[in-house]
């Protein structure tokens, strides 16, 4: 019989083994504050701070550095529920850095919701209209990214098999990519299940595209991906493919490298 291993490990570069940043050393699953139960989306402030989607406990845990237990920061009853103070099933959290506000994709109420620094209780800041496809709806959202370029969220809109950008203050998403109708596919404009979404500095798109076992890569305004890591419907533990890939983070780095590769293909334009 399996057990949820419920921590948050931290590995340095090169080293053979982690150390626990959030949770129990043991990994055992708990609703105490020094406890996470299936802990999903994490993030860092600039601090080193940690914030933890702790999914199953229906909360946002916040581990300052060093602390051997964190602190509820929103879902303050940890029980599931669609109150602007609670949360079901939160995964993908990101942050503002300039403002300090939390947007957490709160999955099972299919919404997004904001939390000012502080607060104990949200608004809902995308979705909120019920499970559907519509422009106003979102599906089973698992991966948010705030992009404090043009004031948005993009949303892994999983259920949906979409990404979309939701400009804050709007009450409707626009399409990013993955299909209008919530079709699922594995050619080069579909989606099948994405959960992470991630966004570099020029604007291009990042997505796990989970079920296709691969990442994808969307230049900034198209449509069309390509496949950047992992082989499409082929899931494995070799060094050529992935299984199930659920999030995605891009070094600047990459970025440069990315940047490169886009500057040098317009020049043979």
């Amino acid at each position: 019989m399996h057990r949820r291993v419920a921590r948050v490990q931290k590995w340095l570069a090169g080293a053979s083994t982690g150390t626990t940043v959030a949770g129990q050393g043991s990994g055992v699953a708990g609703m105490t504050s020094n406890s996470l139960d299936m802990p999903s989306g994490i993030l860092l402030d600039s601090s080193g701070n940690i914030y933890v989607a702790d999914t199953k406990n229906n909360r946002i845990q916040y581990w300052f550095q060093g602390a051997s237990s964190g602190m509820t920061i929103a879902g303050i009853t940890g029980s599931a529920g669609s109150g602007n103070n609670e949360l079901t099933n939160p995964y993908g959290i990101a942050r503002d850095p300039s403002s300090g506000t939390l947007y957490i994709a709160d999955q099972s109420n299919h919404r997004v919701m904001s939390y000012i620094a502080g607060a104990s209780s949200g608004t809902v800041v995308a979705g909120g209209s019920g499970l559907g496809t519509g422009i106003t709806q979102l599906n089973y959202p698992v991966g948010v990214y705030f992009d404090a370029s043009s004031n948005s969220l993009i949303i892994a809109n999983t259920g949906a098999n979409n990404i979309v950008r939701w400009v804050l203050g709007s009450s409707s998403w626009t399409l990013v990519a993955g299909s209008i109708s919530g079709a699922g596919g594995s050619n080069a404009t579909l989606l099948n299940y994405p959960v992470g979404v991630t966004m570099d500095s020029m604007g291009n798109i990042y997505v796990a595209d989970r079920n296709n076992h691969r990442i994808q890569f969307f230049l900034a305004g198209q449509s069309i991906g390509t496949t950047i890591a992992g082989i499409t419907n082929r899931g494995g533990n070799n060094s050529t493919l992935l299984y199930s890939p659920q999030f995605i983070q891009v070094s600047p780095y990459f970025a440069f490298i990315i940047r490169l590769i886009i500057k040098e293909a317009n020049q043979a334009d």
